[in-house]
């Protein structure tokens, strides 16, 4: 088993009484806890893909993929293990999910470090779950509770959207920059000339501002935009659709299902997975680019001034630019030469 993050650990401390369950694990889940966890059955659900490529190759079917959880799934289980993740909208869009689904007196236990927020699940889940406190260790919380009345769920309810320039992004709980541009993409944005041609590929695409913008300042380019973010797919192809502009939108783990060259790489990538500084996502991105670009093709992208991305960027390229930086965040810009 992978080493395994302090919520999962607290569980562990009550595996002798879930033996007789059929469990769902969701939510914020980061391990391989759920593919040897003993049970009379489990399943898992998770909206982010690389976590269910670290489920699925053990668990088969029985672990999905997706933005919201089938009915065949739901069916299988009578107990959840919810994982709280750092985020509220989150949490609150996938229980009630979730929650609309499971039957009557199922049992529910939420678990998550204090940090991310998980005691609010108690108010959260009054008059659906009352919930109790059980357990408390690594700092995390265990809240246990039954079902007691069924949550509402329509995904049409969740939407949101907002304005960038005369275009409208469309957003979910969960996805990066939900609520309004950041300042990180707006600063990339701002290096990217209209006009620009051939492949771009947009590597966590997020709520799709990036190659939406993009695309609607250069009609010839041929757009292609990636997540792991079950949400952010789904909101990607909405943004794109709202402003009747052209995409293919993918399932990529960075580059893992991603075929073909393009002239240029737009990126504004993540340095957290959950709660965690994680800068994996990022360094796949650089020193992958080269693999997927045309030479004289060009990485663009935008991150944190602090993170340690001039090295890795002048060791893949040999070479970097700064096209534009405050004091926050670099726009960075590499090019692929015929040596590379």
């Amino acid at each position: 088993m992978s080493a395994l993050t302090p919520a999962s650990e607290v569980i562990l401390r009550h595996c002798d009484e879930l033996l007789g369950r059929r469990i769902l694990f969701a939510g914020d889940l980061q391990d391989s806890l759920p593919t040897q966890f003993e049970a009379l059955d489990v399943h898992a659900h998770t909206q982010q893909y690389h976590h269910w490529q670290l489920l699925q190759q053990a668990m088969q079917q029985r672990a999905q993929f997706g933005l919201t959880i089938s009915k065949q799934t739901i069916a299988a289980c009578d107990t959840l293990i919810y994982y709280w993740p750092k985020s509220k909208q989150e949490a609150q869009f996938q229980l009630a999910d979730i929650l609309s689904q499971l039957p009557l007196q199922s049992e529910i236990f939420i678990v998550g470090e204090n940090r991310c927020g998980v005691r609010s699940a108690e108010t959260l889940l009054q008059g659906y779950v009352p919930l109790t406190k059980i357990d408390s260790a690594r700092r995390c919380g265990l809240y246990y509770g039954r079902l007691v009345q069924q949550t509402k769920f329509s995904l049409s309810d969740w939407w949101h959207s907002y304005p960038v320039a005369e275009l409208q992004i469309n957003t979910l709980p969960g996805v990066f920059s939900r609520d309004a541009l950041d300042v990180g993409s707006a600063l990339l944005l701002s290096t990217l000339q209209p006009g620009l041609k051939g492949k771009i590929l947009d590597v966590g695409c997020g709520s799709g501002v990036i190659g939406t913008v993009l695309a609607s300042q250069s009609p010839k380019v041929k757009l292609t935009l990636s997540d792991v973010n079950a949400a952010a797919l789904a909101s990607s192809e909405a943004t794109l659709a709202a402003n009747n502009l052209q995409g293919e939108v993918l399932t990529s783990n960075v580059y893992s299902n991603i075929t073909g060259y393009f002239d240029m790489i737009v990126s504004n990538p993540p340095f957290h997975d959950g709660l965690t500084t994680s800068l994996s996502a990022a360094q796949t991105l650089i020193r992958g680019a080269v693999k997927h670009l045309t030479i004289g093709g060009e990485l663009r992208l935008v991150a944190n001034a602090f993170l340690p991305y001039p090295d890795i960027l002048d060791a893949t390229f040999g070479n970097h630019e700064v096209l534009a930086q405050n004091g926050r965040f670099k726009v960075y810009k590499a090019r692929r030469s015929s040596g590379r």
